[in-house]
C-alpha cells in the first residue's frame, strides 16, 4: 500500500527524505496563478514545524499596486521573506520546490533570489535566476508600451518598475 500522498501525486518522498536528511531548515516556495507562499520549515519527528510563512498577499500592504503572480513580485515577495527570517535568526536553507517543475528564470528563482537578496544563505547557481531587467519588470512595461489600445487597468503597467523600486526601498528600510 503507497502513502496516501504519493498517490495523489503531492510529495515524492524520495526527494523529501533527502533534504530531511540535511539536517537544514527547508524553504519552500509554493506558487499558483495569483500568489506565492513562501515558508521555512523545520524537520520535527512529530511533523514539521513552520517557522514563517509569508504570502504574497502582504505585498499589497507594502505598496505593491500590480499583479502578485509575475517576476517582479516574486522577487520582492522573497526579499521580504528573506528578511522576515533574518529577525528571526534563520541564517541558512535549502531550497524546496516541490513537484513543481523547474525552470529556468521563473517566479521560483526570482523569489529565491530575494532571499538570498536579504542575507539567508541558500546554495543555488546564478544561472537560473531571471535577469536584472525582469526582475525590475522591464519586460512588462515594454509589452504594454508596444501594446494598442485600452485593454489594461487604471494602473499604468509602464510604472511598474517605480513601484518595484518604491517597495524594495520599503521592504529593506524595515530591518
Amino acid at each position: 500500500m503507497m502513502f496516501r500522498r504519493r498517490r495523489e501525486k503531492k510529495t515524492n518522498y524520495r526527494r523529501r527524505l533527502g533534504l530531511v536528511k540535511s539536517g537544514r531548515t527547508r524553504l519552500v516556495i509554493r506558487k499558483s496563478l495569483k500568489n506565492m507562499v513562501i515558508q521555512f520549515i523545520d524537520y520535527n519527528e512529530k511533523g514539521d514545524q513552520t517557522l514563517l510563512t509569508v504570502n504574497s498577499k502582504l505585498l499589497k500592504k507594502k505598496g505593491w499596486k500590480y499583479s502578485t503572480g509575475n517576476v517582479p513580485s516574486s522577487y520582492l515577495l522573497g526579499l521580504l521573506a528573506g528578511t522576515m527570517a533574518k529577525k528571526k535568526n534563520i541564517t541558512d536553507a535549502i531550497l524546496d520546490i516541490g513537484l513543481q517543475r523547474s525552470t529556468k528564470g521563473s517566479r521560483i528563482y526570482a523569489a529565491l533570489k530575494g532571499v538570498i537578496d536579504a542575507g539567508v544563505n541558500v546554495p543555488a547557481d546564478e544561472s537560473i535566476f531571471p535577469s536584472e531587467e525582469r526582475i525590475k519588470g522591464k519586460h512588462i512595461s515594454d509589452y504594454t508600451s508596444k501594446a494598442s489600445g485600452n485593454q489594461f487597468s487604471k494602473l499604468k503597467p509602464t510604472d511598474i518598475e517605480a513601484n518595484f523600486n518604491e517597495t524594495k526601498e520599503r521592504i529593506l528600510n524595515e530591518v
